[in-house]
């Protein structure tokens, strides 16, 4: 149920007619959970929070370093040295008291990843490495849970969801992470943000995105970006989609499966 002071918050909602009152209600009931409160974590777990999203987790064990501030808009001068997600949680708070944030101070691994994963409906990847993109993908397969997976460049961005766990209108399994990229590039051969630099807006309009692509998987309307990347050039402004497909021979659902557990992440 909406209590009175919910129906006004969200009164923008509820007068849509692909939300309404259920759509709400949902989004209410949902739990999300942030992998990161940086560049993408950032502005995703402030709309979601708008939104209305009933809980809300996010899982790093970073501090707030002045740096961040030139994107990372969850967190402010102030919070300097705190770490991320007491700051993330402060923020939220004051954005929407309704929202209950459940913060995990610490680095995702083999050894937590299918614990703190395995307490959400719907996963909002953020992270900036590919060793965390993979468990994080990995973990989701594995328990069953949808992944909204961003990932940001100099002046490139792209979004895909993946629901590896379920099988699409035509009964076959949807593709994984590894579908897409089946390796990761060699070490040392993508620059991180430090190196290379990162436009802090990008990071707005994919966090933005991702937080946009939540809430259509929660409420159910439009079409899913399960099986389709979106890819943003900022230099041109340019948004382009292209599809993909499962590959048989990825070892999560492929024909001859090789991962049943973490263990190749320890």
């Amino acid at each position: 149920m909406l209590t009175s002071e919910e129906l006004e918050r969200y009164a923008r909602h509820i007068v849509m007619r692909e939300v309404g009152g259920p759509g709400q209600a949902a989004l209410k009931k949902a739990r999300v959970l942030a992998i990161g409160a940086g560049g993408l974590g950032a502005p995703a777990l402030m709309y979601l929070a708008a939104a209305g999203v009933g809980t809300l987790g996010v899982v790093d064990d970073d501090t707030v370093s002045l740096s961040n501030l030139q994107r990372q808009i969850i967190h402010a001068t102030p919070d300097v040295g705190r770490l991320k997600v007491d700051s993330a949680a402060d923020r939220i708070h004051a954005l929407n008291p309704h929202v209950i944030m459940q913060t995990h101070a610490m680095r995702l691994d083999a050894s937590n990843a299918l614990a703190i994963v395995g307490g959400y409906d719907i996963v909002v990847d953020g992270s900036d490495n590919f060793t965390t993109r993979y468990l994080v993908s990995d973990a989701c397969f594995l328990a069953k849970k949808t992944l909204v997976a961003g990932a940001l460049g100099v002046f490139d961005a792209s979004l895909t969801t993946i629901r590896a766990h379920e099988k699409n209108a035509e009964g076959q399994m949807n593709p994984t992470y590894r579908c897409l990229f089946p390796e990761p590039p060699p070490p040392g051969t993508t620059p991180t943000c430090e190196e290379a630099g990162v436009l802090g807006a990008l990071a707005g309009v994919l966090g933005s995105m991702m937080a946009l692509e939540v809430i259509r998987e929660i409420v159910g309307f439009g079409e899913s970006l399960v099986g389709r990347l979106v890819m943003i050039d900022a230099r041109a402004m340019r948004f382009e989609t292209l599809r993909y497909a499962r590959d048989p021979s990825n070892p999560l659902n492929g024909d001859k499966p090789t991962i049943t557990d973490l263990s190749a992440h320890r």
